[in-house]
């Protein structure tokens, strides 16, 4: 078809376009955000909460970042599982479901729970994962859910139970699918062998993703506990990121779980969100690439120039796995993800790949000061490092966003729930419209042989 002469090809960007003096004249929240970048409040909750600078007098001013789930600091959860040498990801995920941390009985019933729901419906692998799979594991992963809904006869139901069976399940049986549907997409598209290993009863969720991701199914314990961190740290992280934000507007409007939980996904697959860790590997593979010498910081720091001026990688300005939409001095996340990277990397070809971050994560504040004459303080966030871990763990890039999805579910349905008890209205903000005014209330309508 010709599509020359029709104005929504050719004129897209000229359609679409609102001048930006709009905006400010009206006071509009762009991104929800006020004018000095905090969030515009949109809600109370009782899961989490994200702490990154303090208001002095409307002022905001840095602070070290602080991350608590249900009242519990994020560094405490992860060094008493450390200490006591076990499994957290499925204890995180009963607090912030449960709203308290769970007894040794209510831990083992709920472990149990998740244990008997890790299998998929019949023919589900071979109809819906294998076929038509797609170059993008989020993608599989959205359509895995909805298709879910047709195999539940009480997908419809809004009761309490219903909503944790739903929530259950799919913590559950995400990781699962997770890496049926990469070994699917290395099948169709690279011509791979197709990997189907069945779960194992009994294993962690952590346990589950690399006994099934493995060809030789053989991992040591120590990749299974780091693993199960990778997990506590992504789970939850307030109700104002996108993808969160997302599954409450969804849930507010009264839809059923499944399709709310899948919006959770289309959002977070977003390299504006948790499609930025991917950002970040492919970025440094650029760097790596294109830097001679990554121990010269004079080196690096010049081409870090060059992407902040738009002239290197994607060309969008933007130096990956630095700033953070709250925190400011530091992420809670990234220095515990940090702190592990080192110890996984200490003595292995990946120890100069963590010097490079460390060296772009040293300059980065700098040169995006010097170069956008932007004096806002902004610190590596969990995806500087989070990759690294992952592919020092064997986690090829096309897991990284679904790794993360499949964590995240758990925080997903936690401030569902809370939506469906606490929020009770839905969510609809006001955009004012730019076309008509007071004096000219609307357009004189041209008959169709008369227009130009």
């Amino acid at each position: 078809m010709n599509t020359d002469r029709l104005s929504l090809y050719k004129d897209f960007e000229v359609i679409n376009a609102i001048d930006p003096e709009i905006y400010a004249r009206l006071d509009v929240k762009r991104g929800l955000r006020n004018t000095d970048g905090t969030g515009v409040i949109a809600g109370v909750t009782n899961i989490s909460n994200v702490h990154g600078y303090v208001l002095n007098e409307a002022e905001k001013q840095p602070c070290e970042g602080r991350l608590t789930m249900r009242g519990y600091d994020i560094n405490d959860l992860v060094a008493h599982v450390e200490a006591e040498d076990r499994f957290g990801f499925e204890e995180l995920a009963y607090l912030l479901l449960a709203g308290r941390l769970p007894t040794v009985e209510q831990l083992a019933s709920f472990r149990k729970l998740i244990d008997e729901n890790r299998e998929l419906p019949d023919g589900f692998c071979a109809d819906i994962i294998m076929t038509k799979a797609t170059p993008n594991v989020m993608n599989a992963l959205t359509r895995a859910i909805s298709v879910l809904y047709a195999f539940d006869k009480d997908a419809e139901s809004n009761a309490p139970e219903h909503e944790i069976d739903t929530a259950i399940s799919l913590i559950s049986r995400l990781p699962r699918v997770m890496v049926l549907a990469y070994y699917a997409k290395r099948a169709v598209f690279f011509g791979d062998s197709m990997i189907m290993h069945r779960f194992i009863p009994g294993q962690s969720t952590s346990e589950t993703i690399l006994s099934m991701l493995r060809p030789d199914r053989k991992f040591t314990h120590e990749e299974a506990a780091l693993l199960d961190i990778m997990l506590m740290l992504h789970a939850e992280h307030g109700g104002g990121n996108n993808s969160t934000f997302i599954v409450r507007a969804l849930t507010s409007s009264d839809t059923d779980p499944y399709s709310a939980y899948a919006g959770g996904i289309g959002s977070l697959k977003g390299a504006r969100h948790g499609g930025a860790n991917l950002q970040v590997e492919q970025m440094q593979d650029d760097i790596k690439q294109q830097v001679a010498n990554w121990s010269d910081e004079g080196q690096v720091a010049d081409y870090l120039r060059k992407i902040v001026r738009r002239e290197a990688f994607d060309r969008s300005g933007l130096i990956y796995g630095m700033g953070h939409a709250v925190y400011t001095l530091s992420d809670p996340r990234a220095l515990l993800c940090k702190k592990h990277a080192i110890q996984l990397a200490k003595g292995t070809p990946f120890e100069d790949e963590f010097e490079l971050l460390q060296t772009i994560e040293r300059l980065a504040p700098g040169i995006i000061a010097e170069q956008k004459g932007d004096s806002k303080q902004i610190c590596a966030n969990i995806d500087m490092y989070s990759g690294l871990v992952y592919r020092m763990l064997g986690i090829p890039q096309d897991l990284l966003t679904p790794m993360f999805a499949s964590s995240r579910i758990v925080g997903w349905a936690a401030h569902r729930f809370e939506e469906i008890i606490s929020g009770r209205r839905i969510m609809r903000p006001a955009y004012k419209s730019n076309v008509t005014s007071p004096s000219t209330p609307r357009l004189p309508y041209v008959p169709l042989q008369e227009r130009v």
